[in-house]
């Protein structure tokens, strides 16, 4: 995939290590020493690129509903900050911590970064050599721990309804870890992997017979016996997340009795209207026995009748408008009208969802 000729002017001979969509065209790319941030060309900003260094002494996030700052701290030389949208965290978070933690040097030339878990505040970095771990608000800074896995012994879950504790023995002692039971799989698997593949047997039954046989012959070479006080506290308390309940409203029936009112009222109404048309039939026929003309003219005022109760005028004196040329061009005047304003609005649209969807992507 090509890279936008902005971005390739700022990389010079360096290559990027990671790539991630931010939305629209924007994208973030992820360099042994230093992080890019490009934007694209849109409604609130030109085309631009951001550099942020990797040396950086203290790294934290922080969350709205729709997008996550990064903040890198430098000391005396400032910090700096970018936006990406919420929904790209820990996509960003990975590769820029990864590089954070090469800079820094915590993590060998060739050592991988296999995946970065956050849980409240403590971050779990497993890489494939050791696992870092940091406590606090910060993502990282350096007061951090780390457990290489040429130290650890023993590796095992204790699984629990709301957290699931990883126990890490490391040179005689076990380091503890709590870990929400539904990242507890991700963490187990990835764990697992990285250590069995760094000492290069299939399972972690495995791991624990060589630790086991390497342990037998650390004592038999070194008889002082060695006193286990324990381990240490758990760094970190998971509580499940609070339910929300959301209330209704109901809406109340309309009432018996008047429900009956109105179905008496047109009851009423339209029995008047039949005997009002069964009074005039029967004028009309007493009269037909009389003369020819008589029945002439009952049938004529009964043609009129009928015709002003079909146009809903009635003796008002008020005739039904015919249709004209004027008024069919009226009607196509307005009929071009809205299709012109539904293409405004369709426009307007368009528009508006672009917007969003800058906003989103942190600008």
């Amino acid at each position: 995939m090509s890279l936008p000729e902005l971005v390739r002017g700022e990389l010079g001979d360096e290559d990027p290590v990671a790539r991630v969509h931010l939305g629209g065209d924007d994208e973030l790319f992820v360099t042994p020493t230093r992080t890019l941030i490009y934007r694209a060309e849109g409604l609130l900003s030109d085309e631009s690129i951001e550099e942020i260094p990797h040396d950086a002494e203290r790294v934290a996030v922080s969350e709205s509903r729709r997008k996550a700052k990064f903040t890198l701290e430098y000391g005396l030389d400032g910090d700096h900050s970018f936006s990406v949208p919420r929904g790209s965290l820990d996509e960003v978070l990975h590769p820029v911590l990864a590089g954070v933690l090469s800079a820094a040097g915590i993590t060998e030339p060739g050592e991988t970064v296999e995946r970065t878990f956050r849980f409240s505040e403590l971050t779990l970095v497993v890489t494939s050599a050791r696992i870092v771990k940091h406590i606090g608000a910060a993502v990282w800074d350096d007061d951090y721990e780390e457990f290489h896995y040429d130290d650890v012994t023993d590796l095992t879950f204790e699984e629990g309804s709301v957290a699931t504790t990883l126990v890490l023995t490391v040179d005689g002692r076990q380091e503890r870890f709590k870990a929400p039971s539904d990242s507890a799989r991700a963490i187990k698997e990835r764990l697992t992997n990285a250590l069995v593949a760094h000492y290069d047997v299939g399972s972690l039954e495995e791991f624990r017979a060589l630790s086991a046989a390497t342990e037998g012959e650390d004592e038999a070479d070194d008889p002082v016996d060695r006193t286990d006080f324990g381990g240490g506290p758990d760094p970190l308390s998971a509580d499940p997340d609070p339910v929300d309940t959301d209330s209704g409203t109901r809406e109340e029936p309309l009432a018996d009795d008047e429900r009956a009112d109105r179905g008496t009222a047109v009851d009423a109404g339209a029995g008047e209207s039949t005997g009002a048309v069964g009074a005039a039939g029967t004028a009309a026929a007493t009269e037909g026995h009389g003369e020819a003309d008589a029945v002439e003219t009952v049938g004529s005022d009964a043609e009129r009748v009928g015709a002003d109760e079909g146009d809903g005028f009635g003796d008002t004196g008020f005739e039904p408008a015919e249709p004209t040329d004027d008024l069919a061009e009226e009607v196509a005047a307005l009929r071009t009208l809205v299709e012109r304003q539904g293409e405004q609005l369709e426009r307007q649209t368009e528009l508006i969802e672009q917007l969003i969807e800058e906003l989103r992507c942190g600008r």
